[in-house]
């Protein structure tokens, strides 16, 4: 599965962003496509995460105010965040990855959340 993100970018703090993921390849054996950030110095950790069937589950630290989805087109598969109420503490390189077999990453997106 190839995986292209977009959507990130620099924000005060309080503002939102939305971003996306499209999955191209082997998207009929997607299992799960999820969102994780490392910020610098830290290790990659999980954000969000949603199954085939639409079961989400977030990080403690996001939830009620990044949520989750996704949606099929055109022979892809989207996965979007939209992130409301941003902290400085946001602030990372955010990736998407798919599940099927294997685990595949995409090359990650800067968010950068100014106080």
């Amino acid at each position: 599965v190839q995986l292209v993100e977009s959507g990130g970018g620099l924000v005060q703090a309080g503002g939102s962003l939305k971003l996306s993921c499209a999955a191209s390849g082997s998207i009929f054996s997607i299992r799960s496509m999820g969102w994780y950030r490392q910020a610098p110095g830290e290790q990659r950790e999980l954000v969000a995460v949603i199954t085939s069937g639409g079961s989400t589950n977030y990080a403690d630290s996001v939830k009620g105010r990044f949520t989750i989805s996704r949606d099929n087109a055109h022979n892809l598969v989207y996965v979007y965040l939209q992130m409301n109420s941003l902290k400085p503490e946001d602030t990372a390189v955010y990736y998407c990855n798919a599940r099927t077999s294997r685990i595949d990453w995409g090359q990650g997106t800067q968010v950068t959340v100014s106080s």
